[in-house]
């Protein structure tokens, strides 16, 4: 049986495009809180801060829109979606649902293109790993090659699932998560070996141990939302007042 490559997500695509690359510098500073939830984003203003035109700008929000993670408002213009625990639990246990099934028809099916795939993603995020754990303050630079390695790993633990469907949606709730993830991250409210649980996960999944490597697959998951809940209690709060 042929595997199913996943398209690579609209935001590590090289930008080809003005609207593109817009597209994708917003999306990151929305992700980083740079332009934090709640925020209204004046085109008149960003485009400046952007170097781009007023219709390149209009057509790099609308994209984030459809990622939802800007919310357009009719003639009012457009706000960074916001953000709550509730929210976030919601993301969490669907994209359980969703993963763990795909991680499980991937070990069912997947075959040497498919384990090769596993060992070169895993190989690549202990690397940025390692590099994360030596900065002290989580450099910008570091973060990010973090959270490419790491969404790189988890595609490619389910890239066998025959299921194009599931990889959308599952694809969809893992950029939801990526805020509520960058917190976690940076704040690290609770202590966490982040690279421990990706080589469970990894060597679970190289056994074809479809149990154990899901069970793991859901509490690397839910650990996330642990580390989020966790937050001081008025940190969804405020970031409501912005």
């Amino acid at each position: 049986m042929s595997e199913t490559v996943l398209a690579p997500p609209r935001e590590t695509v090289e930008p080809k495009t003005l609207v593109e690359g817009a597209y994708q510098r917003l999306r990151r500073d929305i992700i980083e809180g740079v332009h934090p939830p709640g925020e209204k984003l004046r085109v008149e203003h960003l485009k400046d801060q952007y170097d781009v035109g007023a219709g390149t700008l209009r057509e790099a929000l609308l994209l984030l829109v459809t990622d939802a993670l800007v919310v357009a408002q009719g003639q009012r213009g457009f706000r960074v979606a916001p953000i709550s625990i509730e929210d976030f639990e919601d993301i969490t246990r669907t994209r359980i649902l969703l993963e763990t099934e795909a991680l499980r028809q991937s070990i069912a099916l997947g075959g040497e293109d498919w384990e090769a795939g596993i060992v070169a993603a895993f190989h690549r995020l202990s690397r940025a790993e390692q590099k994360l754990g030596d900065q002290e303050d989580y450099a910008h630079t570091a973060a990010e090659d973090w959270e490419k390695r790491n969404r790189a790993f988890h595609d490619a633990l389910i890239a066998a699932s025959p299921s194009r469907w599931i990889r959308h949606f599952q694809n969809i709730l893992y950029q939801q998560s990526e805020r509520y993830r960058r917190i976690s991250l940076f704040r690290r409210p609770i202590p966490r070996d982040v690279h421990a649980e990706h080589e469970a996960l990894f060597d679970a999944t190289m056994a074809r141990d479809a149990d154990r490597a899901t069970a793991i697959l859901a509490e690397h998951i839910l650990r996330t939302l642990e580390s989020v809940r966790h937050m001081p209690t008025d940190f969804f709060a405020a970031q409501a007042r912005r």
